[in-house]
């Protein structure tokens, strides 16, 4: 089947996540052409990558290349509007990747409207977010979790104990960067956080950033005192690697959370997380009492996150949970259920 992939957002392509930061939307979209190629299918990807490539059989085409004349299958990535870019003799799918705003555009109602395409959500909460009143074909299919996430070495968490964030400095950080100053630091005073974020680290070597980071950037100039560690965002192995030496992860979640992508690959691994209730896909990510703690307000937050940068019993039975319960979740798999929606 000719199956055609598009996304206009940013520059990345199918070698990107073993070699490159790249957050978990593109991520995903990364790592579905390959596994799909990988099962038979004629697989060509639209995108702004930088050059031409192919990566195990996906064929990904520059945003000004030549393009595949038509499709069997055409998949356009979180923008309805993309379904005009190519002709299509079969089926159109919008895989929502992003949050249910994506869709309540002009441009994207217009689009939905038209061509009435199949809509692939990434978790039950983002699907039930979203008002079909098309009464379009809707369903759910979960990411897969990238290889390196999957491997079968045990957890070796270091001694001070530290606990990891990948949070976006606009998105909770400072919430969790003050609880833990004020609530988790003083009860484990030598632990550490590590806060992967690279504008933080782009600001923290003398670099320039954007105004709305301000305050978040001077927050970080007194937070040093108090263990906090801002590291620079690594690509998947050496990501890998970071949580396998980590005693939790700290994730403050926003109602705008789609997925929650570093989460399911920490508890992959078998680091166990604690989030706030603040998003409703948190409750696919972490099961709450087994593989961490879903915090209902910040006094459940920090004590959490005590617990397990003091508790090894506490860590290794939530650890094994986590690698019980969360690490079946690989693209292979992910792409076997693709293949049953594209006809």
């Amino acid at each position: 089947m000719q199956v055609t992939f598009i996304d206009d957002s940013i520059p990345f392509d199918g070698y990107s996540p073993p070699s490159q930061p790249i957050d978990g939307p593109e991520k995903a979209f990364a790592l579905l052409p390959p596994a799909l190629s990988m099962r038979g299918h004629d697989v060509a990807v639209i995108n702004r990558a930088a050059f031409p490539v192919t990566v195990h059989g996906s064929r990904w085409v520059t945003w000004e290349g030549e393009r595949p004349v038509s499709a069997d299958v055409l998949i356009a990535y979180r923008k309805p509007e993309l379904l005009d870019q190519v002709p299509v003799a079969g089926r159109r799918i919008v895989w929502v990747g992003g949050a249910k705003d994506d869709l309540d555009t002009p441009a994207a109602r217009d689009a939905l409207a038209r061509h009435k395409p199949r809509l692939v959500f990434m978790n039950k909460p983002q699907h039930e977010s979203w008002a079909n009143t098309l009464g379009l074909d809707a369903q759910v299919i979960e990411p897969g979790i990238a290889t390196a996430y999957l491997e079968e070495d045990a957890m070796a968490p270091a001694e001070p104990p530290h606990a990891i964030t990948t949070a976006h400095p606009l998105g909770g950080l400072l919430w969790l960067v003050r609880l833990w100053m004020a609530r988790i630091r003083p009860e484990v005073p030598t632990a550490e956080l590590h806060v992967y974020s690279a504008v933080l680290d782009k600001a923290q070597l003398g670099g320039t950033v954007p105004a709305e980071y301000a305050a978040m950037v001077d927050e970080m100039a007194v937070a040093r005192t108090h263990g906090i560690v801002v590291k620079r965002p690594l690509a998947d192995p050496a990501m890998a690697e970071a949580y396998r030496a980590a005693r939790v992860h700290l994730h403050p979640a926003e109602p705008r959370d789609v997925h929650g992508f570093t989460l399911a690959e920490s508890q992959a691994m078998g680091l166990p997380g604690v989030a706030r209730a603040a998003s409703p896909a948190m409750v696919e990510r972490i099961a709450d009492g087994q593989t961490g703690t879903i915090a209902a307000n910040n006094a459940a937050f920090a004590s959490a996150a005590i617990n397990l940068l003091t508790d090894r019993l506490t860590f290794d039975r939530m650890s094994a949970n986590a690698r019980l319960f969360k690490r079946g979740r690989s693209w292979a798999i992910a792409a076997a259920e693709w293949e049953g929606r594209l006809t």
